[in-house]
């Protein structure tokens, strides 16, 4: 008997979430010096690991045969203490991809429905579709999340509502005014999902606390992947009320987060200088970047995040030939995007260094169009 055939039909059609290629991974394939590659892919920190968070997590290996904290009660207690929560409001996972998969695990079954935008971050549909349930995808108008069209999709069957802002993988933002209404319109029976991975490089976030206080059935997630530069420990929350996270850590597997990452991120929220400098220089690469592209005659699309959407023509083939020039940066053909790739904001020289590379890449790529 095939295996596949013993498998839940879900299961047996769900697609494979697509990484970025690592480093190493690109060295190998390409037979290239892994110290000359660039990863601009995975929208990661280019500064690296907030060095607070770095010493706290050396210092938690030394404990590595113990268990970890289980209920995350440190991080939690941080948390709480800086949104001004309380720690029952907070559920702690595997990076915030964990808690998308959380709410799945409480809240869809089969033949429910999940709306979400498109493109939009692919987890949302992967998550949607293990379960059994259906996303309605709504188009972006004006590269932003249509609320209006969103909220007009909801049905008696849908459960969650997905919106990412600013939004993977276009950089855009919807306001706190808007985001606000937003939920504030929506029936009783559905779940809003505010996925905030990139809030941190907004220079004034939305605080959408006002709405869970209302009792409002929202669930805000955030990551320390990308401000922090903690993604290879893989933590992140969700924050709204004791009820709905206390059914998402119900469903939580004991232990989901190791201690290595639990103190890290504890001791990065008070890296304020590091997360301070690292939007900084962010706000900085996004403006050297979007203007060189732009010099070059190239589509940007205006973003909050810390990642470009530019528009090159071939996506795949500008991808495959800055990959073996050592450049990785993500195309997105996978998301309806075949002429865009998404670009991570670098150091100013790895910046520079695209740039360039892409510069030369076009103008080849051009060339071999004349002949």
């Amino acid at each position: 008997m095939n295996i596949e055939s013993l498998a839940k039909p879900s299961v047996r059609t769900q697609p494979v979430y697509e990484p970025g290629k690592p480093i190493e991974y690109v060295a190998r394939e390409l037979g290239l010096d892994p110290a000359g590659i660039i990863k601009l892919a995975s929208n990661e920190n280019p500064l690296g690991p907030s060095p607070k968070a770095l010493e706290a997590a050396r210092r938690a290996l030394e404990n590595g045969a113990l268990y970890p904290d289980g209920g995350c009660f440190e991080l939690r207690r941080k948390l709480a203490a800086r949104y001004a929560l309380s720690e029952e409001q907070f559920v702690i996972g595997n990076g915030s991809n964990e808690i998308i998969e959380l709410l799945g695990h409480a809240f869809l079954s089969e033949g429910d429905e999940v709306v979400m935008a498109t493109p939009a971050f692919v987890v949302y549909k992967l998550v949607t579709l293990l379960f059994g349930a259906k996303p309605v995808e709504i188009p972006l108008r004006n590269w932003c999340h249509d609320l209006p069209a969103m909220a007009a999709a909801v049905t008696s069957r849908t459960k969650l509502v997905c919106v990412c802002s600013p939004n993977n993988p276009t950089g855009t933002a919807n306001s706190e005014a808007d985001l606000m209404n937003f939920v504030r319109n929506l029936p009783e029976h559905v779940v809003v999902v505010i996925d905030e991975a990139y809030a941190e490089f907004l220079t004034q976030p939305p605080d959408l606390r006002p709405l869970i206080a209302a009792g409002a059935n929202v669930v805000c997630l955030r990551t320390f992947s990308k401000i922090y530069g903690l993604a290879s420990l893989r933590v992140g929350y969700g924050y709204g009320s004791p009820e709905l996270c206390g059914l998402l850590n119900r469903v939580r597997q004991p232990f989901n987060v190791n201690a290595i990452a639990q103190a890290a991120a504890v001791a990065a929220l008070d890296d304020v200088e590091f997360a301070s400098r690292t939007a900084r220089e962010n706000r900085e690469g996004l403006s050297q970047v979007a203007l060189g592209c732009r010099a070059q005659g190239l589509e940007v699309v205006p973003s909050v995040a810390n990642f470009l959407l530019i528009k090159v023509g071939d996506g795949n083939r500008v991808f495959d030939a800055l990959q073996r020039r050592g450049v990785i940066v993500r195309p997105v053909k996978s998301y309806g995007l075949s002429e865009w790739i998404r670009v991570s904001v670098g150091t100013r020289s790895q910046n520079e260094r695209f740039l360039g590379e892409l510069a030369d890449v076009l103008k080849r790529i051009a060339s071999v169009r004349e002949i």
